[in-house]
């Protein structure tokens, strides 16, 4: 049995295994564990040798992460949690939300108070502190649109510090926090949200699925109850089966390569990038290469998603980082792509 340690505002557990802390269920240990549940005790928590001198991971739900072994430094996972209306003028409401709150939770709360914006992010799994690192996205819309600050403590200045929305560097899939995820621990965020919005419904059959729902003038909560739908028909549920949702980046591109692309496969989705790119479907490149559905051993690419990795049950991470390793290969081999996983892999 793991020892305990309960301390202000955190408890340390060592040697604590993580199966049950990552979407994938790959059966890993972390030496140290740190359970914050109170984000003014982490001065102290830094304080301690074996969390000051060495490796730290911060870990949410876990569903962003692919641990391959053991993880031999100290995993922080923060439960804080609380969500409070900083300020409200009828258009835009202000609401700082703790890194531990469940993030689904909050868009639905988001949504029964009025609020618009993250309709289309709804059944992502994670927590909030996750949101920003990952600069989560689904159906043509990015969480960092709607980030007005980020509450994080500083472990290269030892302090807490605030960052307003530009200085979090927000870029497809991207964040100064996810580019430095050693030096950041996101204990809260400010979210801005409007209570009018203009709705994106361009994308992935979003469209499609308001009119299979005879909704004719959408209104936020339409949009989440469609993509909740879309979503929950495509992507396995990880309490179901372990996956991480999304493992790879739909890749960014020249457009001379788009175009080159374009011409030899007309059936490739492709979307605007950024001045010069555009960006393809991975998934679209993954199952014209054959892998969806692909089993070896317990290891598997989804037969629902082709972007999905996923555990049968018994699958080493180790062996899941090896498929996904095929898979880029494959990718690479047929149309010169290089496709880039989204979770962090450990």
């Amino acid at each position: 049995m793991p020892e305990r340690i309960a301390m202000g505002g955190y408890t340390l557990i060592e040697d604590a295994p993580l199966a049950a802390r990552n979407t994938l269920r790959v059966t890993a240990r972390a030496a140290l564990l740190a359970e914050v549940h109170d984000a003014a005790a982490l001065p102290e928590l830094f304080a301690y040798p074996a969390v000051r001198t060495g490796d730290i991971l911060v870990l949410g739900e876990g569903s962003n992460v692919l641990f391959t072994g053991d993880y031999a430094g100290t995993v922080i996972a923060m439960a804080t949690r609380g969500v409070e209306v900083l300020d409200d003028d009828g258009t835009r409401a202000l609401i700082r939300v703790a890194a531990g709150e469940r993030w689904d939770d909050f868009v639905r709360w988001s949504l029964g108070r009025g609020c618009a914006g993250l309709e289309n992010l709804i059944l992502i799994p994670g927590t909030v502190g996750a949101a920003p690192l990952q600069n989560i996205g689904a159906y043509g819309v990015e969480v960092g649109e709607f980030i007005d600050a980020v509450e994080a403590w500083d472990r290269e200045s030892q302090r807490a510090v605030t960052l307003d929305r530009d200085a979090c560097g927000f870029t497809y899939r991207d964040s100064i926090f996810k580019r430095a995820p050693d030096r950041w621990l996101i204990t809260a965020v400010v979210f801005a949200l409007p209570r009018e919005h203009a709705l994106r419904l361009d994308y992935a059959g979003v469209r499609e699925e308001l009119a299979a729902m005879g909704v004719t003038q959408p209104a936020p909560f339409h949009v989440a109850e469609a993509v909740l739908r879309l979503r929950t028909r495509k992507l396995p549920d990880p309490a179901v089966i372990g996956n991480a949702g999304s493992f790879f980046k739909n890749p960014v591109v020249p457009l001379a390569q788009t175009e080159a692309l374009k011409r030899e496969h007309p059936a490739l989705p492709i979307w605007p990038g950024p001045q010069g790119h555009a960006k393809l479907s991975a998934a679209w490149l993954i199952e014209a290469c054959g892998f969806k559905g692909l089993r070896e051993g317990d290891a598997g690419i989804s037969n629902r998603h082709a972007l999905v990795l996923v555990n049968h049950g018994g699958a080493r991470g180790a062996e899941l980082w090896a498929l996904a390793q095929r898979v880029q290969a494959g990718v690479r081999a047929r149309f010169g792509v290089e496709l880039e996983p989204e979770p962090r892999i450990l």
